[in-house]
């Protein structure tokens, strides 16, 4: 790479290599080997075309648009990037940027992520030095815009990633406002799993006949899956979901709304399961270190909102719960789509109360399904075992989690044993220091009874 560095001179005006490369010429710059759709899909980009991607999440996407977007990106003023991505969350934005930044810090480019929920001095700080790619969700962008903190006006190509999802979440107004500030004779790939009809009119009012690019399957497929519809009542229903994901290994658990996945993570708190949360109303550091945690195989679970259901790209994910029912079919497929991934097979598992048959019901139509809904079966799951990965520092003393006593694990373990694997709680109080101190008669210790939870 070195000797080729030296040959080509970036050209502030016309990136990179000054002219338009072919995908022999780029790959002498990158070691990753592309594959046939990502080499097609990058020497249109290559070539200045106007691109519709339709490619589900894990397909190689970021990669297939990268590559040609770091090598002919020109050099950036401040406050004016040239190359502008657009996606949905947050989570998404930094993996870009994540994978994008070796190949970017590699030919001297640089690349900077905008997204809600983190601080605008940092932000204003690399907008003022100058970016040559900037990732962004669209509502922190307009409102960076409307601050005055960058202009778009020599942005001459935009990515538009999971584009269908930025029209489940309402952005396609914001998105058009963005794209209206951009250079007219722009280039603009739209990267999408499905082409809804909001999706549609973005192509129909901003690309000019453009090419269509497939990979793989159109939807996620649900013949790799093997779907259950478990009947159970409200009780027990925290220890089961433990259960399963404690048995199938790496899973995913969602819930309906960030206080649903509050209260299910304090539940399996107290029963001593190995699990991350992940929701909007998180301080963006939270989520981040609640994505590397599960990612980086420091957690076997991850509980999550629907922010988890598209985007985000975790390999090895044996099992998807549907703790609470998914919106509709799409929001199902979604959801389930996190696991099954690059040829492998999954387990899917929907916790079913009595009032919530008729919707299960209804989005076993719409998935185009045919389950029966059963007792819970537990022993027909495949178990799959998950080595977690040796835990980061952290400043962690080995505290006791407050409330969280031995005797009241045990108590739970019992309680669940229909459930659970046999897991007998010690039966020893902790222990009390003689003469330190006054005695707590809210000891951790102590034999209070463990409220109903609700």
């Amino acid at each position: 790479m070195e000797s080729l560095l030296k040959r080509h001179v970036p050209d502030p005006a016309n990136g990179f290599f000054g002219e338009t490369p072919s995908v022999d010429d780029v790959q002498t710059l990158f070691p990753h080997a592309l594959d046939a759709f990502q080499r097609d899909a990058t020497q249109f980009l290559l070539d200045g075309d106007s691109v519709v991607v339709s490619a589900p999440t894990g397909s190689g996407k970021t990669l297939a648009f990268g590559i040609p977007l770091v090598t002919m990106s020109p050099k950036a003023e401040p406050k004016r990037p040239t190359s502008l991505i657009l996606t949905p969350t947050r989570e998404l934005a930094e993996q870009i940027r994540g994978v994008l930044k070796p190949l970017t810090d590699s030919i001297g480019i640089r690349i900077a992520s905008v997204y809600g929920g983190t601080p605008y001095k940092g932000q204003y700080r690399r907008l003022n030095k100058g970016v040559e790619i900037l990732v962004a969700c669209p509502g922190r962008l307009i409102d960076l815009l409307e601050r005055g903190a960058l202009r778009l006006d020599d942005v001459g190509i935009v990515v538009l990633d999971e584009a269908d999802r930025m029209a489940d979440m309402g952005f396609m107004q914001p998105v058009c406002s963005i794209l209206d500030k951009c250079k007219q004779d722009r280039q603009t790939i739209l990267f999408s799993a499905t082409l809804d009809e909001e999706v549609s009119e973005i192509v129909e009012s901003y690309q000019h006949d453009p090419l269509t690019v497939g990979i793989g399957p159109e939807e996620v497929s649900m013949d790799s899956m093997q779907h259950f519809f478990w009947k159970i009542n409200s009780r027990g229903k925290a220890e089961l979901a433990s259960y399963i994901a404690e048995k199938c290994g790496r899973s995913i658990i969602f819930c309906r709304t960030r206080a649903g996945v509050n209260r299910l993570g304090d539940e399996m708190s107290e029963m001593d399961s190995s699990f991350t949360t992940l929701h909007g109303g998180m301080k963006q550091k939270q989520r981040d270190r609640s994505m590397h945690k599960f990612s980086a195989g420091q957690a076997r679970v991850l509980i999550a909102t629907d922010v988890a259901s598209r985007g985000i790209d975790v390999d090895d994910v044996n099992c998807v719960i549907h703790f609470d029912p998914p919106d509709d079919g799409k929001a199902y497929k979604h959801r389930s789509g996190r696991t099954a991934r690059a040829g492998s097979t999954g387990t899917v598992v929907s916790l079913v109360l009595r009032s919530q048959n008729r919707q299960y019901k209804r989005i076993q139509d719409e998935v185009g399904i045919r389950c029966k809904f059963t007792d819970p079966k537990p022993e027909s799951l495949e178990e799959r075992e998950f080595v977690p990965a040796p835990p980061e520092k952290s400043k962690f003393r080995g505290k006791t989690r407050k409330g969280q006593s031995n005797k009241k694990r045990a108590r739970r373990s019992r309680k669940s044993s229909t459930f659970r694997s046999s897991k007998q709680g010690s039966n020893h109080r902790n222990g009390r220091r003689k003469g330190k101190g006054k005695r707590n008669n809210r000891s951790r210790g102590g034999p209070k009874r463990a409220k109903p939870r609700n």
